[in-house]
């Protein structure tokens, strides 16, 4: 697992939780700045994946 893989999990985490105390307190600007982060995090993983899946890929020369 490389860094952006696990900081992307770990935002995506932080997104979440943000994103649903937004959502029990009533605060849509909260619950929208959770669900960017979650998103942001989702991405920054994908592009974790993305990295080791290349690496994976790569022919040993």
């Amino acid at each position: 697992m490389n860094k952006d893989q696990s900081r992307g999990r770990i935002e995506q985490a932080n997104g979440r939780a943000q994103e649903t105390i937004g959502r029990v307190r009533g605060d849509k600007n909260q619950e929208l700045k959770g669900k960017l982060h979650k998103d942001l995090g989702r991405a920054q993983a994908q592009y974790g994946d993305l990295q080791e899946n290349i690496k994976k890929t790569k022919p040993h020369t």
